[in-house]
């Protein structure tokens, strides 16, 4: 799934669906990266890019590069229901809140 680039990730890919969690990676698209609420690690390179993984379960949203709110709303065997949208009030104006459904591919 694509983010908005403010959000500092490239698309997003599901890679497992499995035991109350949603597992993902990530190209990181900024020079930086910070995560919270979820289970995430990654690197990057002084001028930018590199990836990150995140593994993150019903609860909470989580808090991707102080700029995108990630919370998944459920899981149901290998589907989930992903709810993206801006963090904070900063970039709430601009950018449009997303709901998305999602299969693990087998």
């Amino acid at each position: 799934m694509t983010v908005p680039e403010a959000y500092g990730l490239g698309p997003i890919k599901v890679t497992a669906i499995g035991g109350g969690r949603v597992d993902m990676v990530a190209a990181l698209t900024g020079s930086g990266y910070s995560v919270s609420g979820c289970s995430g690690g990654g690197s990057v390179s002084s001028g930018g890019g590199g990836g990150v993984a995140l593994s993150c379960g019903e609860g909470p949203a989580a808090t991707i590069n102080d700029a995108m709110s990630l919370k998944v709303v459920d899981i149901l065997d290998a589907a989930a229901v992903l709810r993206i949208k801006p963090a904070g009030s900063r970039t709430a104006r601009s950018l449009r809140p997303g709901r998305l459904f999602v299969n693990a591919e087998a």
